[in-house]
């Protein structure tokens, strides 16, 4: 198989049970969500919101590309029908599968990757729903405004739902999108990396949330034509170039990566921003499209071309690599894991683009440890 196809394959796997059972109606029926042995309490509806919206934001490139060659068609065009269909269902209040009856928190947290979602794919996604189902997401986003966000990297989730509202030319809290985006830039700490909140914590939420997030916005903004953000904007993409490169020397020569810090469950997600950063064509100097497209690939196969990572049902195990439920945290269950979607954004780009017809590379790590010449690393 070529890269891509290993790619296509993977991710069909991982989406193929969500979408099909949520286009149907019958999310909530086949999938028995599994919690951390320390749930803290919280409503177990949120898994379901979980499971669909962060699956949502890694597979919307994908499913926005018009055409696709023929040995990825057949998946493609079927995981694109179910994802309309599971906008619809999640959306309507007389179906099985409403996600959105309660406004909790974490309703917050998913709504939020659902954004993410149509922000990647608008003329795909957002704009190929009906006008009951847009009006229905509107107002559901509108009503999760009751919720006040931790002063930390959620304020960001609240921040991408008011500027995609700008975006569609809905009513908009501009002081929400404001308070996210001069506070995060106030929690730049150095080299690429960003507190998330007033303290420092050595994890990945750079890549689950902030540094993606964070530059979704401000593109969005700009786009909207909000050109004073321009500066910004271009200042936090050298900074996720930067963390970008610091991510890609982080992957062994084996595929492997080291586990730190909180939601270790979230698998692949790590690589969003160097995916990301891939997907729109700003990969800075120092990272080929082959050498990314190499590393992530050995990741990809690693994770998720074999079965240990996945239950008899076909969905994602609790876990990071195989069935591991004590290193999930508190907030932790099945649907959380979809998140690790994120890291094949770049699918988004066609079979033809550089990224996927450059002759694949050793990545840098694999070069040191085979004692080849690779570059030397520098703080940005």
């Amino acid at each position: 198989m070529t890269d891509r196809e290993k790619w296509c394959c993977a991710l069909y796997k991982i989406a193929h049970p969500v979408l099909e059972n949520i286009s149907r109606g019958r999310l909530k029926t086949i999938l028995i969500p599994e919690y951390s042995p320390e749930w803290d309490g919280r409503d177990k509806e949120v898994a379901y919101l979980e499971c669909f919206g962060r699956l949502m934001a890694g597979v919307a490139p994908w499913l926005a590309l018009e055409e696709c060659t023929s040995h990825e068609k057949e998946m493609h065009d079927y995981l694109y029908k179910c994802a309309l269909d599971g906008y619809v269902q999640a959306v309507n209040p007389d179906s099985p599968d409403y996600l959105f009856k309660s406004n909790n928190q974490q309703c917050l947290v998913d709504a939020a990757y659902l954004v993410h979602s149509f922000l990647r794919g608008y003329d795909r996604l957002w704009f190929a729903l009906d006008n009951e189902t847009k009006r229905r997401y509107i107002c559901e986003f509108k009503r999760l405004r009751c919720v006040t966000p931790p002063y930390n990297n959620w304020i960001l989730y609240s921040a991408i739902i008011e500027v995609f509202l700008m975006a569609i030319g809905e009513e908009y809290d501009f002081y929400r999108i404001k308070l996210a985006l001069h506070k995060i830039n106030e929690w730049y700490i150095g080299d690429g990396w960003y507190s998330d909140g007033p303290a420092f914590a050595f994890d990945y939420y750079n890549s689950f949330v902030i540094q993606p997030m964070y530059v979704e916005c401000l593109e969005t903004l700009v786009e909207c034509g909000l050109h004073t953000f321009k500066p910004l904007y271009e200042q936090s993409v050298k900074r996720m170039q930067r963390y970008s490169c610091i991510l890609e020397r982080l992957i062994s020569p084996d595929g492997y990566f080291p586990i730190f810090g909180r939601s270790g469950t979230y698998r692949t997600a790590v690589f969003q921003p160097l995916s990301m950063i891939a997907q729109n064509q700003l990969l800075p100097p120092s990272l080929s499209n082959g050498q990314v497209r190499s590393a992530l690939t050995r990741v990809i196969e690693t994770m998720f071309l074999t079965d240990q990572n996945f239950d008899n049902k076909s969905f994602l195990t609790l876990g990071f690599n195989g069935y591991q439920p004590e290193i999930a945290d508190y907030y932790t269950n099945t649907g959380s894991l979809y998140i690790a979607s994120l890291v094949f954004l770049p699918l988004g780009l066609p079979a033809s683009h550089p990224f996927w017809t450059d002759n694949g590379e050793g990545w840098t790590m694999k070069k040191a440890w085979n004692g080849l010449s690779f570059p030397k690393d520098g703080r940005l």
